[in-house]
């Protein structure tokens, strides 16, 4: 279309008053979301977009449901994640994880509220099952200095007269996580303080029909931002002038481009630095004829998570023989314990009838087998046998999970190490694996 006529008040002026996701065609819309980069791949890929009024009800529907099964009176959220999967919004998530001003109510009704920074309560209003927005639940030090607990006895009291409405004087809450002087003005209110963490991670365990289509459009779009990374990685380190920390804004600044949202952590590490593991990537100039291995850890479109790892052979020369051996042996033990998963399989079967990596590479193996997965690493964990705690996971699987299959090949005194990682959706009769990504052929030891 000629510039000249654009239709600037519109996202994509290609399109009507809707994208392809049910939401509004606002260039200007406050909600965030996918561009137009992220909807032209995934058209490419044949994928469907998530209907979002659908999955913002599906969760909301979810987790009051949650609630009434426990007899409590409502579930108050603090942590930015379970307060996004209740209302799909957003607002300075990685500041608010260390500055908690933001909370949500859900009462045992469906009574939703919440209370947002205090300059910016429109930024839930495009969400209806949001049915009040406050301010007012900032119960840390550097906001409200030496009057927090003047600030926490105006929030509790403001608590306690929804629940009376919208509880019937049920005073069970469900609590996620809370400052200290929160939790003791919700106690001095009569309130009986329950485990809230419970209750938003069971519900955000079972993904629903609209979530499982975010999540492939998150994939793809994760994948695609890897595979830029993957070629530059390929072009520039020969010159010896690229180090972990520019690859590592490559994948950035691709989810990004996306319309993803960050990255959790920063898990690259090059040669020797992958061994131990978990060094954090930095200044290091990657070397011709190395291992680069990662874990994405990515918070991509929708808020969905991306939990994917590879390892590669950069270089002309070819990895050592003991590398493609690691390598191997680390397809075999994801491939082989994502063969186990299907619903009605117990968690605890799944850590003991596992793969079992050779015995060089016990004590530097991953700390667990398994994790769910939705818009962050999630509940539940499946421990290896070494780490097992009898009935911390007392559970079967079921359809509509989604689990990160983990392997770390890390010789002790080691050079290097080979990281690999799957994401898997546990289906009514056994699973699919929604990563496509491929492996290093090369070190895979293919011809």
């Amino acid at each position: 279309m000629n510039d000249h006529f654009r239709d600037y008040r519109k996202i994509d002026p290609s399109r009507g008053a809707t994208l392809d996701d049910g939401s509004p065609n606002d260039n200007n819309r406050v909600e965030i979301g996918p561009t137009q980069l992220a909807f032209r791949e995934w058209e490419d890929a044949g994928l469907q977009p998530p209907n979002l009024e659908r999955m913002r009800a599906y969760r909301w529907k979810r987790l009051t449901q949650h609630i009434v099964d426990r007899g409590y009176g409502g579930l108050l959220m603090f942590d930015p994640l379970n307060i996004r999967y209740a209302t799909d919004s957003t607002n300075m998530q990685l500041w608010n994880t260390h500055n908690p001003f933001r909370a949500v109510l859900l009462c045992a009704d469906g009574y939703m509220v919440i209370w947002d920074y205090k300059n910016s309560p429109f930024l839930s209003e495009f969400n209806p099952l949001v049915r009040e927005q406050r301010s007012g639940a900032d119960l840390f030090y550097f906001d409200r200095g030496d009057k927090v607990d003047v600030a926490a006895d105006v929030f509790s009291n403001e608590v306690r007269v929804l629940m009376e409405e919208h509880a019937g004087g049920n005073k069970r809450l469900g609590v996620d996580k809370i400052m200290l002087h929160g939790l003791r003005a919700l106690e001095a209110q009569g309130f009986e303080i329950m485990e809230g963490e419970e209750v938003t991670e069971k519900s955000r365990s079972i993904k629903g029909p609209d979530e499982i289509l975010a999540m492939r459009c998150a994939s793809v779009a994760c994948e695609n931002a890897v595979a830029e990374m993957e070629r530059i990685t390929r072009r520039d380190v020969p010159s010896g002038n690229m180090s972990e920390d520019a690859i590592w804004a490559v994948l950035h600044a691709e989810n990004i481009k996306r319309g993803g949202e960050w990255i959790e952590t920063r898990l690259l590490a090059s040669g020797p630095r992958t061994n131990p593991w978990f060094q954090e990537c930095g200044p290091r100039i990657v070397q011709n004829n190395e291992i680069v291995a990662f874990d994405t850890d990515l918070v991509g479109s929708y808020g969905i998570c991306v939990d994917i790892s590879r390892t590669w052979w950069v270089g002309d020369q070819a990895p050592r023989r003991d590398m493609v051996y690691a390598m191997q042996h680390a397809h075999e033990h994801i491939m082989t314990n994502m063969e186990m998963l299907k619903p009605g399989v117990h968690m605890r079967d799944l850590t003991f009838n596992g793969h079992k990596l050779d015995d060089h590479f016990q004590k530097q193996k991953y700390g667990c087998m398994m994790h769910g997965v939705g818009l962050c690493d999630e509940w539940p964990l499946i421990a290896y046998p070494s780490n097992f705690v009898e009935g911390a996971y007392d559970y079967p699987l079921e359809a509509g999970m989604v689990l990160c299959v983990e392997a770390l090949v890390s010789p002790e005194g080691g050079d290097f190490s080979i990281k690999l990682e799957d994401q898997v959706l546990i289906t009514e009769g056994g699973y699919e694996n929604l990563t496509k990504y491929p492996f290093d052929p090369v070190l895979m030891g293919q011809p």
